[in-house]
């Protein structure tokens, strides 16, 4: 993460979630879906799992997916991060038409624009907390030093700045989840994109991840879209939509 980003951790966590404060005048969307349709094949029958779908998200935003399973929610999160590639519509995050990007040229780009938060952590067991924040740095020129120095900087955002060398056996299920928000911010993304970070979690931790991804999204200016079937985490972002048999409802 920038310098200018980190010096702002130091604060502390001022932000309180008993009111949402009022939105922020429009900002201009950082991701455009328009006429986005999924399609597979299961035998010779076509299904689409998500059809002619159109969606602004605001940079700056903090925006929540929920519908049932098999509503496309997942699916619609890959297509945004850049892990699929819709069959058919136009698709432009952070300001590129992914939809119409190159293997090569996608994989820079995602690693360059999107963190990516899991539900079941994707930690690499054998490795610290430290050298798993470090691995998406691996894929570029950054200097070992350096990188050690962001992963550092990553953990402290997330309060984890005395776990540096425990590995992911020695942590909490809450503590593993904010190491891989850590992994996820290590590169400064502009949009974090997190499926169900909350559903492997206790309340408490679950809580926890929460106000860290509202941390994040409120000093960090960092976009979040996040899946989750969990009311309670709905209620964390600004804005919510719901998916349904492929279409927004």
């Amino acid at each position: 993460m920038s310098d200018a980003k980190v010096h702002e951790e130091n604060r502390g966590d001022e932000s309180r979630h008993d009111d949402k404060p009022a939105r922020k005048a429009a900002n201009k969307p950082v991701i455009e879906c328009k006429g986005i349709t999924r399609s597979f094949w299961r035998a010779k029958e076509r299904v689409d799992v998500l059809s002619d779908l159109d969606l602004e998200i605001e940079e700056g935003s903090f925006d929540a997916l929920m519908g049932p399973s098999g509503s496309g929610k997942t699916t619609l999160l890959n297509l945004i991060a850049g892990l699929d590639r819709p069959t058919a519509g136009r698709l432009l995050v952070a300001g590129t038409e992914v939809s119409a990007m190159g293997d090569a040229a996608l994989a820079k780009w995602r690693s360059q624009t999107i963190g990516f938060v899991f539900q079941h952590f994707n930690l690499i067991p054998v490795l610290t907390a430290l050298e798993n924040v470090e691995l998406p740095l691996l894929l570029t020129k950054v200097p070992a030093s350096e990188r050690k120095k962001r992963a550092q900087i990553a953990l402290r955002v997330v309060g984890l700045e005395d776990r540096l060398h425990h590995r992911p056996q020695q942590l909490s299920g809450g503590q593993e989840q904010r190491v891989g928000i850590a992994r996820a911010i290590v590169h400064d993304p502009k949009i974090i994109v997190a499926d169900e970070p909350t559903g492997e979690l206790d309340r408490k931790s679950a809580d926890d991840v929460l106000n860290l991804l509202d941390k994040l999204n409120r000093e960090f200016d960092k976009t979040i879209l996040m899946v989750t079937h969990d009311p309670a985490a709905a209620e964390r972002a600004r804005v919510v939509h719901k998916l349904d048999k492929g279409r927004l409802t």
